[in-house]
């Protein structure tokens, strides 16, 4: 029994990547910090379809990445949805994040962001709470790295907040 189960693991998380409905609602968030520009930059990667679902779900209207007519409407949704579910304070001062636009990648979407210049912080704190309003079992892997260390956790509905010390 313990065989097929190993057998199944893998199947299921391949099948997760397919355009079947995936059973796992992730998504990771790394804010790196730039030493040359003295910003974060901000990454968030999630699947596609939750990202227009949630979209969706907030705005009151369809979002559809795969078609050039909604990339406007795309990118003024993602720059105010951001900013709602992503919050940065670095040092006990909140940092501004400003929406630099999104890429996407086959099943899932990049989005770019990038924090107001400051010196290199010894504490950090984030909010994170990308589609929260669509799932109650979502989970977001925050990774924040400063000065080459990175520090890692584990964010899963409704827990949105950590707090990292360098």
């Amino acid at each position: 029994m313990k065989k097929l189960l190993l057998l199944l693991l893998p199947v299921l998380f391949l099948l997760s990547f397919t355009k079947m409905k995936h059973p796992y609602h992730v998504g990771s968030v790394e804010f790196n910090y730039n030493s040359k520009s003295k910003t974060f930059e901000v990454t968030g990667r999630f699947f596609l379809d939750d990202l227009e679902n949630a979209l969706s779900k907030k705005y009151g209207k369809p979002f559809h990445f795969n078609d050039e007519k909604y990339k406007a409407q795309l990118n003024e949704a993602l720059k105010n949805y951001a900013a709602e579910y992503l919050k940065l304070k670095a040092d006990n001062t909140f940092l501004k994040v400003n929406y630099v636009g999104y890429e996407e990648d086959n099943e899932s979407v990049n989005i770019f962001l990038e924090s107001e210049p400051l010196n290199a912080p010894k504490k950090v704190e984030a909010a994170v709470s990308f589609l929260y309003n669509l799932f109650d079992d979502q989970m977001n892997i925050v990774h924040i790295i400063v000065k080459g260390n990175r520090k890692s956790e584990k964010l899963v509905y409704p827990n949105r907040y950590l707090y990292q010390q360098f």
